[in-house]
């Protein structure tokens, strides 16, 4: 007899998925946590395991559908072999499926459930011990969703109230804070519907991936908890070009962003400031002795981050290797979300595509991200004479609750002057 399942709560705060691939077949056996399905789940890729061992009897999804957590996605036919066949069901065994399937469906939880079964209920106030996201801020699943609903980080509330817990109030009056004073950049006002595009011509709707999902809220959240400043700057890496193109061609391929991640390294133990968080709640600038960089990969689905850990101790050319790995995971959706967190800060690459410079916005809880563009040959007075050189256009946004302008200024010039003088910075790494 085949029991159905519905899909567990893989990741806090996430509803939806999206289906990346399916992992096995109908009639396929299957062994208990043996991978049935990946989802894009934010930004990172998951593996549904088998909640059952047994026979797939039938899938109910497909790839590129999205899926809401809690909705059927397999039945199984638990305890079925290879080499048995499907046992013929007893008289009585029909009579009580029906029965039990007529009951309200199981809820939510974080492991699979049989849809057919209805366990016991679990108080809105437990929080699953293996849950261990949730154990930061203890919520009702009500004001978990009205928080969702309304693009509120929970975190943000305990921090203002100074308690783990958090209630229906708390959220109120969180919002209330908002409306009426904002917050950074934000101005506190209420989102208006969108106008009736149908009646001036012809539209069309395009669900967001679970990328796109993602990115949104990272950026609202951002861009109203951060007031941003942009410093930009050029740099001349005539030399560092040329360095790099006298590598061995048959060695792994060095760009310009392992260079960059280098002389970032250095420069954030010299200005311990970047590689910090901003803790309102406590009054407190917390100070990061990790260099952890991400780095932002364009992909089909969307703009992802993945962090490469302990920058500060690798050579450029393993910097160079790592690049390019995480960066292929990136686009074939193999990031966990291990991949995607512990930044302290954030580099992005434009210069693949081209632009004179551009406004990154800082990836919070982090104080600043630095962007580079396209670079391109100029005159400079060398001697008293014109000489072309290339010249690297860079882009620092940063938060200035914690860095004024001249320290950004000297921060941004100190990185531009490494790459100038490529051999230096080799030695003083």
């Amino acid at each position: 007899m085949s029991t159905d399942f519905a899909l567990p709560a893989l990741k806090e705060n996430v509803d939806i998925v999206e289906v990346n691939a399916l992992k096995v077949a109908v009639g396929e056996v299957v062994a208990k946590d043996q991978p049935l399905l990946e989802v894009q789940a934010d930004k990172a890729a998951l593996e549904v395991p088998s909640p059952v061992a047994g026979r797939v009897s039938k899938i109910h999804v497909k790839v590129g559908d999205q899926i809401k957590i809690g909705q059927l996605y397999i039945s199984i036919e638990a305890g079925a072999s290879a080499g048995s066949s499907p046992a013929p069901a007893a008289a009585p065994a029909p009579k009580v499926e029906a029965k039990v399937e007529s009951k309200p469906a199981a809820p939510q939880h974080s492991t699979a459930q049989p849809v057919a079964s209805t366990p016991k209920p679990t108080p809105v106030s437990v929080v699953k011990s293996e849950d261990r996201t949730a154990l930061t801020v203890v919520a009702s699943p009500g004001v978990r969703r009205l928080a969702r609903e309304m693009g509120i980080d929970l975190s943000l509330v305990a921090g203002q109230t100074g308690s783990d817990r958090v209630n229906e109030d708390d959220l109120k009056a969180f919002v209330k804070q908002l409306v009426t004073n904002g917050v950074g950049g934000g101005s506190g006002v209420a989102v208006p519907p969108l106008p009736r595009f149908e009646e001036y011509g012809q539209i069309e709707r395009q669900p967001l991936n679970a990328v796109r999902r993602a990115t949104a809220k990272q950026m609202s959240l951002s861009w109203s908890q951060i007031p941003h400043v942009t410093q930009n700057d050029l740099a001349d890496v005539t030399d560092l070009e040329a360095f790099r193109k006298s590598q061995d061609p048959k060695g792994p391929k060095i760009t310009v962003t392992a260079f960059v991640l280098k002389a970032l390294s250095i420069a954030l133990k010299e200005f311990p400031q970047f590689n910090s968080s901003l803790d309102l709640a406590n009054n407190q600038l917390v100070i990061k002795k990790f260099v952890n960089i991400g780095v932002a990969v364009d992909t089909e689905g969307g703009l992802l981050v993945p962090v490469l850990r302990d920058v500060d101790q690798k050579s450029v050319v393993q910097l160079a290797i790592e690049v390019n790995g995480i960066a292929e995971r990136a686009r074939t959706k193999k990031l966990t979300g291990a991949d995607l967190t512990g930044g302290s800060f954030t580099l992005t690459n434009l210069g693949g595509i081209g632009g004179t410079g551009f406004t990154p916005i800082v990836n919070w809880p982090e104080v600043a991200i630095l962007g580079l563009s396209r670079g391109r040959v100029e005159f400079v007075s060398k001697g008293g004479q014109p000489v072309p050189r290339l010249m690297l256009p860079v882009s620092l946004s940063y938060d200035h609750r914690v860095v004024d302008g001249a320290q950004a200024a000297r921060f941004l010039r100190r990185i531009s002057s490494m790459l100038e003088e490529p051999l230096n910075m080799m030695l003083h790494a």
